[in-house]
């Protein structure tokens, strides 16, 4: 059954139903022919077949599209809409039709006899093992509903973490990325101009004037190089750091010491880390187990390490509470809730207010960031811009003060 329902496409039809009109749709099926005889059988005069290649309509499926899928489905299915309905009913509502598309591949799947977990381990891009692990769980022990919904609470608590993150981010880096624009500008157009109206004076120039007329004859002459070394660097940057994991260790490692963003991003490590396990040893997924989702969703190549590494000491029978610790990565705090969950065996409930905590802390982190952030690039811009401006100008007031002397 599994290998036949690998092996099917998805094909676009139209056709004419009992009364004349012209009907559309999408199937996945083996075949062409059996998509004609599918739809011979409800009644349907197919004037048309043909084979999907890919996502015919385009759309990018992101992670809040997922999460929103996953709560949506939870609720659904908390008010008893079975599960093939509650499929069609978010698939047909959703903007995405990405989205709308691997629903109606999933619904497929499951309606050829694969479990829902079996269904998502296909679009191992949309779902990971973590989301299939909690999926089957709950299969198995009839408890669906309610596993997803706290799923659904999992994947809308890390998204939150993420876009904290990103927000931290995405304001500092604009700016260096729009100074640097600047600053080319200047130098490219800008300054040459100057230049020949300063070369009509006849007279010294002062240094800082020579400095920047020599900073703009090399970006003059090498602006293609400089671009190209830039942008090179960039992706063979971001190339390498994606595929070795020497690299991801290192520049994790480093990320991890940065002066102000390394503590945002350790704190949103660890909460991602508390919430993950605190999810999965909630489902009843054994604690061994579980860990290897949780080393996958950490984020950081250090924790992920540092996760494995706890995994194997309690696989010889250690405690988790001693395994975290001989780490020296989880800090005491953490420890200390996670030794009080292990004693009174409500870990899952302890991991669960540690994620809560360490999710306040990047918020109130990243609140402060933007207000430290926002003077301090203040002051590198007035420097910057202001310095090329002087530069510029000291010639000028120079010509002035001798032609009133």
């Amino acid at each position: 059954m599994a290998a036949s329902a690998s092996k099917q496409l998805t094909y676009n039809w139209e056709g004419k139903d009992k009364k004349g009109k012209v009907v559309k749709g999408e199937m996945r099926a083996n075949g062409e022919s059996f998509v004609k005889a599918t739809l011979r059988r409800q009644g349907i005069n197919v004037t048309k077949v043909k084979k999907q290649s890919g996502f015919a309509k385009k759309g990018k499926i992101t992670d809040k599209d997922i999460t929103l899928f996953t709560r949506q489905l939870a609720t659904m299915m908390k008010s008893g809409v079975p599960l093939l309905q509650a499929f069609d009913i978010v698939g047909k509502g959703h903007n995405n039709p990405a989205v709308a598309k691997l629903l109606g591949d999933i619904k497929a799947d499951v309606e050829t006899g694969s479990s829902l977990s079996g269904a998502f381990r296909k679009y191992p891009l949309y779902f990971d093992n973590l989301y299939c692990n909690l999926v089957g769980a709950g299969e198995q022990a009839g408890i669906l509903d309610t596993l997803l919904d706290r799923l659904a609470s999992y994947k809308e608590k890390i998204l939150a973490i993420k876009s904290k993150v990103k927000s931290a981010l995405i304001y500092p880096t604009s700016i260096v990325v729009v100074a640097f624009i600047i600053t080319a500008v200047i130098m490219i157009f800008v300054v040459p101009a100057f230049k020949e109206l300063f070369s009509s004076f006849g007279a010294d120039l002062p240094a800082p004037t020579l400095i920047v007329m020599g900073i703009s004859d090399f970006f003059v002459s090498y602006w293609w190089a400089i671009f190209s070394a830039i942008g090179g660097g960039i992706w063979f940057f971001m190339y390498t750091w994606k595929r070795s994991e020497k690299m991801q260790h290192t520049m994790d490692r480093l990320i991890l010491k940065l002066p102000i963003f390394g503590d945002v991003f350790r704190k949103s490590t660890l909460a991602r880390f508390a919430s993950t396990l605190s999810t999965m040893f909630a489902a009843g997924v054994p604690l061994v187990e579980a860990l290897d989702s949780v080393a996958g969703a950490s984020g950081n190549k250090v924790y992920h390490d540092a996760t494995k590494k706890v995994q194997s000491e309690i696989a010889t029978g250690t405690g988790l509470t001693v395994a975290m610790q001989n780490t020296e990565v989880f800090p005491n705090m953490m420890l200390q809730m996670t030794a009080i969950g292990e004693e009174s065996g409500a870990l899952d409930s302890m991991l669960n207010k540690v994620a809560d905590f360490y999710q306040g802390e990047v918020d109130d982190a990243v609140d402060g960031l933007s207000s430290l952030m926002e003077p301090v690039i203040m002051v590198v811009l007035g420097v910057l811009i202001g310095g090329l401006v002087v530069a510029l100008y000291l010639p000028i007031f120079k010509l002035g003060q001798v032609v009133g002397g």
